[in-house]
This record gives structure tokens, C-alpha cells and sequence, in this order.
């Protein structure tokens, strides 16, 4: 044991000298001329010309980049002994330009709970915005500044109905508040479906592995052209940081709801006036042994009261009899009431649908025409 130690003292002593000396460069006695001069900065190699795809990921960025903002938001906060009110930093998240009037989309989720959110454009200019309209049944918020914005031009709208797994997309946005950050993937999956932790469901997602994480919520989703595909929105992590999975919601459902919050300020879904109960119909169908949509109402007068439904008759012992049960919608099927909230979301009030229904043990179809709904929030009650 001894033996061995001594054998290493030498190298033992001169790694302790070694730590002991002041770090700098150490001349060389005995060097060369020529070496004397190795410390200086080395020649760079010329790197040659940038891939073409190189190319247009550095335009794509730099045509896109003024349309994408910086949303910073703040809650008030009530002192318990002074009943002073203060602002506090809550969140920050991404949006972008829609239009030339000072409208800006972003996610829902990024300024709920906000008593006040500022957007930043790309040139340093900051705004207090106001909330123009809301539908957080699609987790898209319309902001307002008071003036246009000049300088930042809107994004081009692309379509999200003709989208192929395999496109390659980009993302620009602010994740954990790195500024204007983009990144690349493809389109990993269409038309997913995913549950808000409120409960909220979201459907007709696009699946990317761009990497998406918190604070680009609200960013814009493009394809190679420079299109608007999509406004990033969720991950899939249980970590909470990028795992290659994360959703947007297609610019095809943002265009058509975007659109009637700038007009109304809010979003109606198209309905037919039936009444439903998502947890009845869950209880329901284990009873009856049918999956679909049980009406449990029909207003007078409304569409469905027009196109004929029939609705369940309920007893004072609380015994369901008769009525009809919604099974499809143009021939997609209907299993939920959520299910059937979706299939309405893809039309227009006006539009005619063809109701699959059973009805005493027959399976039948019955057109309906679509009307808009009267009320300024979605009730899942109310179709």
C-alpha cells in the first residue's frame, strides 16, 4: 500500500503546484520564431454561400417577424389592510397583427384572469390594448390598440382544410419571454382533439413538433410560404417544457371566429334549439344502451321545432320515455354532446344539416336548418 502510494508522489506534488499557480500564458523558452505568435486570434475560413434552405428560413423569419407582438399581462390585486388596488406582472405570452385596424389574436388563456395586457411590436413600440371579443370555447382572444398599426404589416392567411402531415412549419413567438424566438418542425398530425384543463375541449388541432413552449401561446403557426396555418396554443408535456408534441388551432376556424368577434364582440355558435344535459345523456346512454344525443327539450317556434325533433317526455318519477336521439350530422358521427357542439362549430348559421336520428327503434334522417344562437356565451344546455 505504501509502495503504490510513494510511486504516485511525484505526480501528486506537481498537480498540487499546478493548482497553486496564477493562471496566464506561460512563455515559452526555447520556442521557435514563428511559434512566438501562436497566441493570436486564427484566420477564419470563408464559409461559402448559405443552403437554399437556409435561405428561405432566414426570409420567412425576416418578411414574418413585424407581424408577430410581445404580450405582457397584469392583475389587480386588492391589499387586505388598505384596500389599495396594485398591479402586479401575471403572464407573458405571443400574438400577431390580424388587420390594419390595430386588431391583434391571441389565445384566450394568455390574458384570462388579466385586469390589463400591453402589446409590443417588433420595433419597440408598446400599447395598452383593450379586449375587442373573446370565445374561450376556441381559446381565441381579439386584443385592440387604439391606433393602426403601422409598420407591422398582418399576416398572410393561409388554409388549414388542405394541409398534409409531413409540411414543414414554423413557429414564431416568446417562449419564457426570449423575444421573437423561431423554431421548425412539420406537421405531425391533423384534426386532434384535446381537453383544456378547465375542461374545455378544442377540436380539429393541428399536431406539430416545432417546438412550442410557454410564452409562445398565441404565436403564429406558418407554412413555408409565409401563410398563416395556425395560432400555437397547447403542449403535450408533463413536464411543461417542449416534448415534440404540441397543437394549433387552424387558421380555418380562427378566420371564421376571429372574424365575428371583431364584428359582435362575441361568438355564437350555430344551434337548432333542443335541449340537452351532458350528464344525463352519459347516464342515458348506459340505460339505453345508445350512443348519441338525447333531446330532452325543443323550443317553440325554433328550427328543430320546425324541422319536426321530438323531445323526451320525463315523469314526476323522473322515468325518460320516448323522444329522439341524435346519432350523426351529415353523416359524422355524433357519441356526446361535446361531440355534437363540434360537428355544429363546422357550419354557419343558415346552413342545412342532416340530422341521423333514432326514433322508436327506426333510424332516420331528418334536414335541419341552422339558426343563430341568442345567446352572447355558449351553453352547453342550449343547442
Amino acid at each position: 500500500m505504501r509502495t503504490n502510494c510513494g510511486r504516485h508522489l511525484p505526480t501528486l506534488v506537481l498537480a498540487v503546484v499546478a493548482a497553486l499557480m496564477p493562471w496566464g500564458p506561460v512563455p515559452a523558452v526555447n520556442a521557435a520564431p514563428e511559434a512566438r505568435g501562436a497566441g493570436a486570434p486564427r484566420s477564419v475560413t470563408p464559409r461559402g454561400d448559405l443552403a437554399l434552405d437556409e435561405k428561405e428560413t432566414i426570409q420567412l423569419f425576416e418578411r414574418s417577424r413585424d407581424s408577430v407582438v410581445f404580450i405582457s399581462t397584469k392583475q389587480a390585486v386588492i391589499d387586505f389592510w388598505s384596500r389599495n388596488v396594485t398591479s402586479v406582472p401575471r403572464g407573458t405570452g405571443s400574438g400577431f397583427v390580424w388587420d390594419d385596424e390595430g386588431h391583434v389574436v391571441t389565445n384566450f388563456h394568455v390574458i384570462r384572469g388579466a385586469s390589463e395586457a400591453t402589446v409590443k411590436l417588433v420595433d419597440g413600440r408598446s400599447f395598452r390594448a383593450s379586449l375587442a371579443g373573446a370565445s374561450p370555447e376556441h381559446d381565441i382572444a381579439v386584443l385592440k390598440i387604439g391606433i393602426g398599426l403601422k409598420g407591422s404589416r398582418p399576416v398572410p392567411i393561409g388554409s388549414s382544410a388542405d394541409l398534409k402531415v409531413g409540411q414543414r412549419v414554423y413557429a414564431i413567438g416568446n417562449p419564457f419571454g426570449l423575444d421573437w424566438s423561431l423554431t421548425s418542425g412539420i406537421v405531425s398530425a391533423l384534426n386532434r382533439s384535446l381537453v383544456e384543463d378547465n375542461g374545455n375541449p378544442l377540436e380539429h388541432l393541428i399536431q406539430t413538433d416545432a417546438a412550442i413552449n410557454p410564452g409562445n401561446s398565441g404565436g403564429p403557426l406558418l407554412d413555408s410560404a409565409g401563410r398563416l396555418i395556425g395560432m400555437n396554443t397547447a403542449i403535450y408535456s408533463p413536464s411543461g417544457a417542449a416534448a415534440g408534441v404540441g397543437f394549433a388551432v387552424p387558421i380555418d376556424t380562427l378566420n371564421r371566429v376571429v372574424t365575428e368577434l371583431i364584428r359582435n364582440g362575441h361568438y355564437a355558435r350555430p344551434a337548432m334549439g333542443i335541449q340537452v344535459d351532458e350528464a344525463l345523456n352519459e347516464r342515458l346512454e348506459q340505460v339505453m344502451g345508445i350512443e348519441g344525443v338525447f333531446v330532452l327539450g325543443v323550443a317553440r317556434g325554433s328550427t328543430a321545432d320546425e324541422a319536426g325533433l321530438r323531445a323526451a317526455r320525463i315523469s314526476r318519477e323522473g322515468e325518460i320515455t320516448g323522444g329522439d336521439v341524435i346519432v350523426s350530422v351529415d353523416g359524422n358521427k355524433v357519441d356526446s354532446v361535446a361531440r355534437l357542439l363540434v360537428r355544429l362549430d363546422d357550419y354557419r348559421a343558415g346552413d342545412t344539416v342532416r340530422l341521423g336520428v333514432k326514433r322508436a327503434g327506426k333510424l332516420i334522417e331528418i334536414p335541419v336548418r341552422l339558426q343563430a344562437s341568442t345567446r352572447r356565451r355558449a351553453d352547453p344546455g342550449v343547442l
